[in-house]
């Protein structure tokens, strides 16, 4: 299992729309979760180690930012053949079992993620109120464990949005597992 880091920021990149399938079994679109104060689009799964080691405190940070006007919503868009542990079923069980406050959506065509340049799990696409990108860099300093006395990067820079409507200038990309692309005969 490869690790990769996907390019930092593209400050102002304006965020693409989407309609897909939540474990709510509602259809999520881009303007459904647009927050006052900024949007968070992050591209997670369910096997993926660097995901699983940030899972509990991403969901409290999520919370924290909803209380500053910052929506988010988790797109899952790995190949669920290749991946059963990312299946649909299975993105409905942790959302319950990790209490997500946020939609959790399938990309089933990983039309999605090639559209944002999403490259990893986990993978963060921080929006301003006007949907202009304003941060694409790591959760924390953590990788597969947890970072003793972490610096919450995903959590300053999305409040900076919060305050501002813009990121930090200097960032620190992410770092994960790589997305499952679907094989050329699948797609």
């Amino acid at each position: 299992m490869a690790s990769v880091q996907p390019p930092v920021c593209d400050f102002g990149w304006k965020a693409p729309d989407f309609n897909l399938l939540g474990t709510d079994d509602q259809y999520w679109q881009l303007a459904d979760i647009q927050g006052e104060k900024g949007t968070l689009v992050m591209f997670i799964c369910n096997h993926c180690p660097y995901v699983k080691s940030i899972r509990q405190r991403l969901v409290s940070d999520v919370r924290e930012l909803k209380a500053l006007g910052i929506n988010t919503i988790a797109i899952m868009s790995n190949d669920v053949a290749d991946y059963p542990e990312d299946s649909f079923d299975n993105m409905k069980a942790i959302a319950a079992e990790f209490d997500f406050s946020f939609p959790y959506v399938l990309d089933e065509t990983q039309a999605v993620a090639k559209a944002y340049g999403a490259i990893c799990t986990p993978d963060f696409f921080g929006f301003n109120a006007k949907l202009e990108l304003q941060y694409r860099g790591r959760f924390d300093e953590s990788r597969k464990e947890l970072a003793p006395e972490s610096t919450r990067d995903l959590f300053k820079a999305m409040q900076q949005v919060a305050e501002t409507g813009q990121g930090p200038r200097e960032q620190i990309a992410s770092m994960g597992c790589s997305i499952k692309w679907r094989s050329e005969s699948q797609a």
